[in-house]
């Protein structure tokens, strides 16, 4: 019998998790529940290095940098902010929207602190929707992951935060072909199987491991866009930034009436 591709997905998290609590830094929050979190690990320095090479392939002309708030990618966003580069990142569930860091904003002894999610929203400005969208397309977009396959498919928590900030940022314009989406995992969540990818998934382009950088070859990447009928019900429905979306698709119809 065929084994189905939600059977091959919970064979392979299974043995992740199992591996993944030998090399993982739990978090206080949640301790050894991968399924609320994506884990900071053993190595995850090495990854920053290697996407620091990432970032000067696919970052020039002014573009920008997007982080999500991965504990695996604290080493990286800190060496941004040495290095002086801005980036915008989102704040835990994105409840509560987009941040930019300018690291010009961030004393010598501040770099480590403004690196995690609490000293991001210390530092870090908040952006509408508007806002972000005035500004220039991202060249790199760098997410952390639970478990990602041969083919670029990320899975394994389920909540699909970085496919909708994503999707947000499509909608907004500020992606195109030339965008660089890596996804930085330990080695042991590199699954070396084809899966298949839902039509939010978001396939990646570079698999960054603490020992190597695999470049994911597939069919271009369809421009991503928001699914409504997948909004309702779900943690992305109360989103401040999902009414101002839902705001700037749907505007209301000027009221005030013409003079004659």
């Amino acid at each position: 019998m065929t084994e189905t591709t939600a059977e091959k997905t919970e064979r392979h998290r299974e043995r992740i998790w199992h591996e993944l609590r030998k090399v993982a830094r739990p978090d206080s929050r949640f301790h050894w529940d991968f399924s609320s979190f994506i884990t900071d690990f053993e190595g995850s320095d090495r990854c920053a290095e290697r996407l620091g090479d990432l970032v000067t392939a696919s970052v020039g002309d002014g573009r920008r940098i997007f982080v999500t708030p991965d504990n695996c990618l604290e080493e990286f966003r800190a060496g941004l902010i040495r290095a002086g580069i801005p980036f915008v990142m989102t704040t835990y569930g994105i409840v509560r929207g987009f941040l930019a860091l300018d690291p010009t904003d961030v004393p010598a002894d501040g770099v480590l602190h403004a690196a995690t999610l609490d000293g991001f929203d210390r530092y870090a400005r908040p952006l509408t929707l508007a806002e972000l969208a005035d500004g220039p397309a991202f060249g790199l977009l760098a997410t952390g992951g639970s478990a990602v396959s041969r083919n670029g498919v990320r899975f394994g928590k389920g909540h699909g935060y970085f496919d909708f900030e994503y999707a947000v940022l499509s909608e907004l314009g500020l992606l195109d072909a030339s965008t660089q989406v890596a996804d930085v995992v330990h080695d042991c969540q590199y699954v070396d199987d084809v899966l298949d990818a839902e039509a939010h998934d978001v396939p990646v382009d570079w698999i960054v491991t603490p020992t190597r950088t695999l470049r994911v070859d597939g069919p271009p990447r369809p421009p991503g866009r928001v699914h409504w009928d997948l909004v309702p019900g779900t943690e992305f429905d109360d989103l401040e930034i999902t009414a101002e979306l839902r705001a700037r698709a749907h505007p209301r119809p000027n009221s005030t009436q013409p003079t004659p």
